[in-house]
């Protein structure tokens, strides 16, 4: 029955998933076991379509072990209910003791993609102001930061689609690399049908995933190389655009510099040599090459693009695979073209935003370095802080894990949406170095795996609670509009950062209003990269359709964002493209006699990041219930596997377990394992935390494992359900 108008309330606002950030409509009502129903609505990305995730996203407001009250850990290890006061306090005193008596970086900041623009710039404010410590970052440095390293040095500016996603139905060509749009984006794929019908999708996968199934419409092109070659790929590809005379000569000279030394770089990647290293036949690289130089503009075609995601990405030549990705991209005169270019497909809700306003570690608001004078000097002013009282850069994610707890290292932990024990890599590791902690704090609405090893834990409310706003993956600004008062003793994150600023005597205010937030966001942005000191709430409010930069106007005028980058100038100041020399070097990790077998990492379309959202919702937990490996059929015949199976996975970090799926999906030489969940099963207590050299980036997407098949009970280590060690 739909609700009456007298007992019904609405909010129009976006989806508490990925950076999609599909338009959805609440509705709060006495019927329905949430008290929430949630409806698709029209937008640019979504068309008024969700994923299975979306449609169940109201489940998570009545969770039944949602976090409703402040739990501190007592003598006897067991997290208790406290009041707000008794947990702050012991906070503030906690985290003043520790600074006392070892520094400001003694404490350290951990933020996630998934908090709104405002709490992550409050984040970032209060690791900085307060806190004055150089150790903040977040978990989108295992998202796009080697996305962002490369459209930085390539480009001048990193926003993940430089273009409207809809920009896509157009397209004659699109080569996506790394990313399986069809389970982890499922609504983004309807701007595909254009070139699926055309017969011009390839999509790169040593999987035959979902959105690899899609190339079998109209004539597309599934691309399978060896894992961990995809680098090699590209430089091959790019070998043949200029070998073949495919290249754009004419926008190469006008928009680009570095010509001869890419063209010098690519001349030993010659096809037999990339087939040898790749395994992708020559013809195949001679077919995707041609078909998407056929329909780039320099031949007359209807547009062409090149679209990255992780599984490129989470690599230690992660930033240097991107950068081929754009210079391929460049070669064939694509980016600052309308209807064709080069984009990353952001992963988290908020990983655009929330890596432009403070949370990673080498940056200020703006997008801003920390480094630069001038931009130190210009956010302290809107800070009211003295320029010299600003920290200097901290480190990246997995250099921070690794400096936890030791003797030169922080010695407590502030994690604000991150579930590090599954997220991280080398998981078990990272397990030991929380454990060696004088304190965690964790703030959290479920009780996260992360959240259960915290000597605090502060209940703090989630997207339907809460008002701000998130940047999609296109550099779509967007509201996040409130529905629901929070469950009594729940508080947002910008109160609690304010009070626990008081209670360190600190004179910064902390406003907690997210528009005052905002519109104190936007005066620190303002002239940087990401620029949003032409937006606030109320204008966004009005006009939903604004993308960064959108500066504010001398004369009163509202700029009108920028939906294109790129159309007349780079973001270099010389305003043109620069062509980075780049080679392959192939895994860290690489196969070797007690490791013969390729392990990928991904996702699948029922859970979300670290699951300990989706992982609480019973439909979703009905369609996907545990982790499983999927194995080809000859590589189970040969370890004597039968489907359904236990299996052991080992590498050079630990061991895992998970039932057998015998499918024909992944390579004979590959394993895949979706890393959602904990336990036994947590694909993060096998993945290596090497990582990449220009961006930090961890190479979550492949190593070498060695499988065999288990008949005897699967071991219970510490991680389960985030179980307190005997060293806490």
């Amino acid at each position: 029955m739909p609700p009456t108008a007298a007992s019904a309330r609405t909010a129009d606002t976006h989806c508490p998933y990925c950076a999609l950030q599909c338009a959805q409509t609440l509705t709060a009502s006495e019927e329905g076991p949430t008290g929430v129903t949630v409806t698709g609505r029209q937008f640019p990305t979504n068309r008024g379509g969700m994923c299975q995730k979306g449609w169940t996203s109201p489940t998570l407001l009545r969770a039944p072990d949602r976090l409703t009250t402040p739990l501190v850990r007592d003598a006897h290890g067991t997290l208790v209910p406290a009041t707000w006061d008794e947990a702050l306090a012991l906070v503030a005193d906690r985290l003043a003791a520790l600074q006392a008596a070892h520094g400001a970086g003694s404490v350290a900041v951990f933020g996630g993609g998934g908090l709104t623009n405002e709490k992550a710039y409050a984040l970032g404010k209060f690791a900085r102001t307060v806190l004055r410590t150089p150790f903040i970052d977040y978990n989108g440095r295992f998202c796009m930061s080697s996305a962002a390293a490369a459209a930085n040095r390539s480009l001048g500016v990193d926003r993940g689609l430089p273009f409207p996603l809809a920009d896509l139905g157009g397209a004659g060509a699109v080569l996506l690399l790394g990313s399986n749009l069809a389970e982890t984006m499922p609504p983004a794929v309807q701007h595909l049908a254009g070139v699926r019908a055309a017969g011009g999708l390839v999509v790169v996968d040593p999987r035959r995933s979902a959105t690899a199934d899609l190339t079998h419409e109209g004539g597309g092109v599934h691309v399978q190389p060896v894992p961990g070659t995809d680098l090699a790929l590209l430089l091959g590809l790019a070998h043949l655009v200029l070998a073949d005379g495919l290249a754009d000569a004419d926008y190469l000279a006008r928009r680009t510099s570095g010509l001869d030394d890419v063209r010098r770089s690519l001349a030993s990647w010659w096809p037999e040599r990339t087939e040898q290293v790749t395994g992708v036949p020559v013809a195949t690289l001679r077919q995707v090459a041609h078909l998407l130089a056929a329909a780039s503009p320099v031949h007359g075609g209807a547009g062409a693009y090149v679209l990255t995601g992780r599984g490129v990405e989470q690599s230690t030549q992660g930033t240097d695979t991107v950068t081929a990705a754009i210079t391929l991209s460049l070669l064939l005169g694509l980016p600052g073209r309308v209807g064709s270019g080069y984009g990353a497909i952001t992963g988290q809700g908020n990983g655009q935003g929330g890596r432009e306003h403070g949370q990673k570690s080498d940056q200020l608001p703006g997008y801003r370095s920390i480094e630069d004078e001038a931009a130190r000097a210009h956010v302290a002013g809107v800070w009211g802080v003295d320029p010299a009282s600003l920290p200097r850069s901290g480190v990246p994610a997995v250099e921070l894990l690794h400096r936890l707890g030791t003797a030169d290292g922080p010695r407590a932990l502030l994690v604000h949406g991150s579930n590090l024990l599954v997220s991280a890599p080398d998981a078990d590791r990272v397990r030991d170095r929380l454990a060696a902690l004088d304190l965690l704090v964790v703030c959290d609405f479920l009780p996260s795996e992360t959240a259960l090893l915290a000597d605090v834990v502060l209940p703090v409310t989630q997207w339907a609670e809460e008002e701000g706003t998130m940047t999609s993956l296109e550099g779509r600004v967007i509201r996040r509009r409130r529905l629901l008062a929070p469950p009594p003793g729940v508080r947002s994150e910008l109160d609690v950062l304010a009070d626990l600023a008081a209670r360190l005597g600190s004179s910064v205010p902390f406003p907690t209003d997210p528009a005052v937030v905002f519109d104190e966001l936007a005066r620190a942005s303002a002239g940087g990269r990401a620029d949003y000191s032409g937006l606030s709430h109320a204008r966004l409010d009005a006009e939903p359709d604004l993308f960064w930069p959108c500066p504010a106007v001398p004369d009163g005028a509202a700029h009108p964002g920028t939906p294109r980058l790129f159309l007349d100038r780079f973001g270099h100041p010389d305003g043109l493209a620069q062509l980075v020399p780049v080679d392959h070097r192939g895994p860290s990790d690489d196969l070797r006699p007690d490791a013969p077998v390729w392990l990928v990492t991904g996702r699948v379309l029922a859970h979300y990041q670290s699951g300990a959202q989706t992982r609480r919702v019973p439909d979703l937990v009905r369609t996907s219930p545990g982790p499983y490996v999927e194995i080809h059929p000859l590589l189970a015949d040969l370890l004597g596997v039968g489907d359904g199976d236990t299996v052991r996975l080992t590498t050079g970090r630990g061991q895992g377990f998970a039932p057998a799926r015998v499918t024909d999906v992944v390579r004979p030489d590959t394993v895949f394992l979706p890393f959602h969940w904990a336990g036994p099963g947590s694909a993060n207590r096998l993945t290596t935390d090497a990582t990449d050299p220009v961006s930090g980036m961890p190479e979550f997407k492949v190593c070498a494992v060695d499988v065999t098949r288990w008949d005897r009970p699967v071991p219970v280590g510490p991680a389960e359900a985030g179980e307190l060690l005997e060293a806490r």
